[in-house]
């Protein structure tokens, strides 16, 4: 196939006769420009949307930790957790300080964004009425709350709970709380 140049600077092919021309530079300047104004646009409605799901996973961690505080509390009799820690654990045989309820990305207290937490009562039970190699629990309750590790970046809203089951949202970011009940006047999600 031959390929000769024509008096205009457009190459033609001598066997079809179609011309073949390239791109000039404001033509893909302008495709550039189209692109970054494309993802300027999307770009915050997509940092929207992973805060938005950092707040469902929280929401999520908050209610398994809510459920594992109740069956630790039934199983062991031993009134209600302390920590996340004793919720959690692995390896040895589950027990009241390692009951392994909850996995170890729960029990290390930061999950997608967020600071989970167990914030124990303020009645310890007695020692003496503690199962045998158990720290003693808290018999009035205890309050769950997780927080975004950077307010408006990881999260928007801080989430806590109690042993009611209900979780509340408080939009600041910060939850607010006096253990062993959270604050009645943050909206309730459930």
């Amino acid at each position: 196939m031959l390929v000769r140049p024509s008096q205009h600077g457009v190459c033609k092919n001598s066997n079809s006769g179609i011309s073949e021309r390239g791109f000039s530079l404001i033509e893909l300047l302008i495709v550039v420009a189209i692109i970054l104004i494309i993802a300027a646009i999307s770009i915050p409605n997509l940092l929207r949307s992973k805060m938005a799901a950092n707040e469902a996973s929280a929401v999520g961690s908050v209610r398994t930790i809510n459920v594992a505080a109740i069956e630790y509390q039934s199983i062991y009799g031993n009134g209600y957790p302390a920590s996340l820690k004793e919720l959690g654990g692995s390896g040895a045989a589950p027990g009241c300080n390692n009951a392994q309820l909850i996995d170890n990305v729960l029990s290390s207290g930061v999950k997608s964004g967020y600071n989970l937490s167990i914030v124990p009562g303020t009645q310890a039970i007695p020692s003496s009425a503690a199962p045998q190699g158990c720290t003693p629990g808290f018999s009035d309750g205890y309050v769950v709350i997780a927080t975004p590790v950077t307010v408006g970046t990881t999260g928007q809203r801080a989430f806590c709970s109690d042993a009611s089951g209900v979780i509340r949202a408080n939009p600041t970011g910060t939850a607010v709380y006096a253990s062993p009940l959270c604050d009645p006047s943050q909206s309730p999600l459930q």
